[in-house]
């Protein structure tokens, strides 16, 4: 899980006020984990966990993601501290395993939020709470009104429907208004000291919060007090300076990988265009072969009619000459009848005796 998709947050891949504000929700639970048994539900990228077992009991993060809960596995380790691939509305935990469960930016993810609350309950203590955030659906819509709604989101709440749902099942419920405020920080430079938060308007109505957070609890009042969270460095702008470096650090990595593509689609174009060529190249003379022995193939068809013709010619001379030859051959037997016919006279026999007409050679 290395790229952040807007599902999950990872720390270092996004910008700090998105993160900031999630880790404040982390130290806002942190103050009610102090040697108990917590439940990270939706854990992510396990840094809310981590952040947990500083100061809890043990920690169980659980997520639906494998990717997320190996990516908590490997950045995150803790003898407290474990993870589990797991679905929300089946939580691996008997009855009352649990004094304290988290689920920050969960809640709008599911489709039976019901059976997700009914779940946590189960698994908390009698004196356990749940700390539970959501975004506010009036403000969410008006931040995102340029990108659309989230894609991840399948419900959305606003203040009076969320009350609602959390008081359906938890007979307590605190609810708390998160707000990203800027201010401005005075820390002694010397050593570490104590700080004291001085509010200008603690003010907020519900319809402009960003965010709704509450803590359940099925006995007891479950109110905390607010908390002003100030991020560790302290200095926004440097963060974000920071933060600016980082993208364009790798806004020159992808530039720099783009210019590797170019050059090597340039590399095949050319290796392309010169095959092209070739086989260009080699089109032509083909074509050309096959030219040049059509223009032979036409000279041989045309020697072969000639050919043709003096053979019919030829034929029409056997066929004469037979004719002729047949005829005189006719004519010739002709002859001989007649001759035959004349040796038989009288006149000849009696020509022979006198000798008067020589006889003819034998077998003429």
């Amino acid at each position: 899980m290395a790229e952040f998709t807007g599902e999950r947050v990872i720390p270092g891949k996004v910008d700090v006020d998105l993160l900031n504000e999630h880790v404040a929700r982390y130290a806002f639970a942190a103050r009610l984990a102090a040697g108990r048994r917590v439940l990270d539900a939706g854990c992510g990228s396990g840094y809310g966990s981590a952040k947990l077992g500083v100061e809890a009991r043990e920690v169980l993060g659980i997520d639906v993601s494998q990717e997320a809960v190996d990516y908590a596995r490997e950045h995150y380790q803790a003898p407290n501290l474990r993870f589990e691939r797991a679905d929300c509305l089946g939580i691996p935990a008997a009855a009352g395993s649990f004094d304290l469960v988290v689920a920050f930016e969960i809640i709008e993810h599911l489709n039976d939020w019901r059976g997700f609350l009914a779940e946590v309950r189960r698994v908390l203590a009698p004196e356990g709470r749940l700390v539970v955030s959501t975004p506010n659906r009036l403000y969410y819509a008006e931040a995102r009104a340029e990108l659309g709604p989230n894609p991840f989101h399948v419900h959305e709440f606003e203040f009076h429907e969320f009350r609602a749902e959390l008081e359906s099942v938890f007979p307590h419920v605190a609810l708390y208004l998160e707000n990203h405020t800027d201010a401005i920080v005075f820390t002694e430079a010397a050593r570490a000291g104590s700080m004291e938060a001085a509010l200008d308007e603690v003010a907020a109505t519900a319809d402009n919060a960003h965010f709704f957070v509450a803590v359940c609890g099925v006995s007891g009042d479950p109110a905390i007090p607010g908390l002003t969270y100030v991020p560790r460095a302290a200095n926004m702008l440097r963060e974000r300076e920071r933060h600016i470096e980082l993208l364009e650090s790798e806004l020159r990595q992808r530039i720099a990988r783009v210019v590797q593509l170019q050059d090597e689609l340039a590399t095949e174009q050319a290796q392309a265009r010169e095959r092209i060529d070739q086989v260009e190249r080699e089109l032509s003379e083909t074509v050309e072969n096959a030219t040049r022995l059509a223009g032979e193939l036409d000279g041989k068809v045309a020697e072969l009619g000639q050919c043709v013709e003096y053979l019919h010619a030829s034929e029409r001379t056997v066929e004469e000459r037979t004719a002729w030859a047949r005829r005189n051959e006719a004519e010739a037997d002709d002859l001989r009848r007649r001759l035959q016919a004349l040796w038989s006279t009288r006149w000849l026999r009696l020509g022979f005796k006198l000798r008067i007409v020589p006889k003819p050679e034998s077998g003429k």
